[in-house]
Parts: structure tokens; C-alpha cells; sequence
């Protein structure tokens, strides 16, 4: 974990591991979809198009990307669930 993700509440994860556009995003959202306001998902895909695809969708359905790790050929971001959904 990140200096930028110590302390946050991780309230679900989701891992699209060998999952391919655009099943990391629509996993995602499904997912966000049940958090309420404030929480937060982390989520692993190894995707390497999801580096631009779920800031994409957080843009979109107005969360806040908290952070995101590269590791190795995966990547873990952090979205908090915003109050637009």
C-alpha cells in the first residue's frame, strides 16, 4: 500500500485480474454501485488499458480515484464512491 492509501477503510475489493476491456470498468461500477457515499473500492486489474479506463470512469461517475500502484503487471486503485451515483 501507497503512502497516499495508509488509513483508508477499504470497505470492498475487487480483483478483474486477466480480465480485458471492458469487463474491468463494468465489474467496477457494478461494484460501486452497492458502496455507499464515502466508501471505498479497491480494485486489481491487469489490464494495462485499465490505467486510463478506470480514471475514466471515475471521471465520469463523479467518485474520486484516490490512488493508483503499479505492480509489476498489475495495477490496485483506490475510488471512493462519490455522491453523483
Amino acid at each position: 500500500m501507497t503512502d497516499t492509501t495508509r488509513g483508508v477503510e477499504v470497505a470492498a475489493t475487487l480483483d478483474c485480474s486477466g480480465l480485458l476491456c471492458p469487463l474491468p470498468v463494468y465489474k467496477a461500477a457494478l461494484e460501486l454501485g452497492k458502496l455507499e457515499t464515502g466508501q471505498v473500492l479497491e480494485l486489481i486489474c491487469t489490464d494495462p488499458g485499465s490505467l486510463e479506463d478506470i480514471p475514466a470512469l471515475a471521471r465520469q461517475r463523479g467518485d474520486k480515484l484516490i490512488a493508483v500502484e503499479e505492480r509489476g503487471d498489475a495495477q490496485a486503485f483506490w475510488l471512493e464512491k462519490g455522491t453523483t451515483t
